[in-house]
C-alpha cells in the first residue's frame, strides 16, 4: 500500500475540500499552501486569520496542518521543500500562478490540478461564471496533470455536475467542490491498487475564456436581452454584485429574486421602468429584446434601508 505524501495548493472552498479528500484517502498532508500568501500583505493576513478566519483556515488549524508561507510556488524554496520531503503528489485547486516545469515535475507521481469544468471546455479562470453565462445545463470537475499550458494536461478523472435553472455560481461551486473531494479521494486510493492511464485532451473541443473584466456587473438594458441579464447576474454571484443604475443612484440586484415578465408591455423602450412595487422593493424594466425583467428585493447602494422609500418617491413609472 502506498503511503502518499502530498502538498496542497489552493484557496477557499476548493482548498478545504482537497484537504478533506486527502484525509479521506489516508494521505500524509505534508503542507498546505494558501494562495493568499502569494498576493496579500503578510501582517494583514495574520490579523484576518486571527479574528475572522475563513472556513478553510479553521479546518487547517483544527487538523494541525503545516502551512507553507511563501510568496510564490515557483521560487527555489518551494521546489526545495518538495525535493527534501520526497513529495509524491502536489494537488492544486484555485491557483492563479502558472507553475513552472521545474516545480510541477518534482513530485514522484505528479502534480494534479482540480479544474471545475468538463475539460477541454472552459479552460482558464472563472469556469463557474462562464458555464452559466453560456447557458450550460451541466458543467463538471476534471482532475488533470499539470503541464506547460493552462488546464491543458492529460485527464485523470472527470465527473459531471448539473446546473439547475435557479443556480448561481455559488451553488455550482458548492456542488463542484463536493465532487472534487470525492474524485481526489478516489484518485489517491486508486493509485494503491490500479494503473491510471492519463487521457490526452482533445483540442477540437477546447475553449478558453480569460478573466472577466468586471464591467459585466453594470446591467445595460439597451444592449442586453432579458435572459442574458438574468444569466449574467446569476453567473457573477457571489463574486461580484450586479447593479441597476437610475440617474446617479445604484440598486444592488438580488440574484434569487428575478424573473422575466411575459406580459403585454405596450409601447416601451429598453430601459423603461414599467412597474414599481415599493413594498417589495421591486422594479420591472424593459430589456433589449422587448421583454421585461422584474427585480425584487433590491437594495439601494450605501442606503439599503431607504430603498422602498426611494422607489416610491423618485423612480417614475409609465404604467
Amino acid at each position: 500500500m502506498i503511503f502518499m505524501k502530498v502538498v496542497i495548493l489552493g484557496k477557499g472552498l476548493m482548498l478545504a475540500n482537497l484537504v478533506l479528500a486527502a484525509k479521506d484517502a489516508g494521505a500524509d498532508i505534508v503542507g498546505v499552501f494558501r494562495y493568499e500568501y502569494t498576493n496579500e500583505n503578510r501582517f494583514k493576513l495574520f490579523i484576518k486569520d486571527l479574528f475572522n478566519p475563513a472556513p478553510e483556515v479553521t479546518l487547517i488549524k483544527e487538523l494541525k496542518l503545516n502551512q507553507i508561507r511563501l510568496k510564490s510556488a515557483n521560487i527555489p524554496a518551494f521546489r526545495k521543500l518538495l525535493i527534501n520531503q520526497n513529495i509524491d503528489m502536489v494537488l492544486v485547486g484555485t491557483w492563479k500562478e502558472r507553475l513552472k516545469k521545474e516545480v510541477y515535475s518534482v513530485p514522484t507521481i505528479g502534480t494534479v490540478n482540480v479544474h471545475p469544468s468538463l475539460l477541454p471546455k472552459y479552460r482558464g479562470p472563472n469556469p463557474y461564471i462562464q458555464a452559466i453565462l453560456h447557458g450550460e445545463t451541466e458543467t463538471g470537475v476534471t482532475l488533470h496533470l499539470v503541464d506547460e499550458g493552462f488546464d491543458t494536461g492529460a485527464i485523470l478523472a472527470q465527473e459531471k455536475v448539473k446546473i439547475a435553472d435557479s443556480d448561481t455560481s455559488k451553488e455550482v461551486r458548492e456542488k463542484s467542490v463536493r465532487v472534487a473531494r470525492k474524485l481526489v479521494s478516489e484518485l489517491i486510493s486508486d493509485l494503491n491498487n490500479k494503473v491510471i492511464t492519463p487521457i490526452k485532451q482533445s483540442e477540437k473541443y477546447a475553449t478558453y475564456f480569460p478573466n472577466i473584466s468586471g464591467e459585466e456587473k453594470m446591467i445595460d438594458f439597451k444592449f442586453q436581452a432579458s435572459e442574458d441579464i438574468i444569466r449574467t447576474v446569476k453567473a457573477l454571484h457571489p463574486f461580484l454584485p450586479s447593479y441597476i443604475t437610475y440617474e446617479k443612484n445604484f440598486f444592488v440586484v438580488d440574484p434569487y429574486s428575478m424573473q422575466v415578465v411575459h406580459e403585454d408591455l405596450g409601447s416601451t423602450n429598453p430601459g423603461d421602468i414599467v412597474l414599481k412595487y415599493p413594498d417589495r422593493r421591486s422594479l420591472t424594466i424593459v430589456c433589449k429584446d422587448g421583454k421585461a425583467v422584474r427585480f425584487s428585493n433590491l437594495k439601494l447602494y450605501k442606503f439599503p434601508l431607504l430603498t422602498s422609500w426611494f422607489i416610491d418617491k423618485y423612480v417614475e413609472t409609465i404604467s
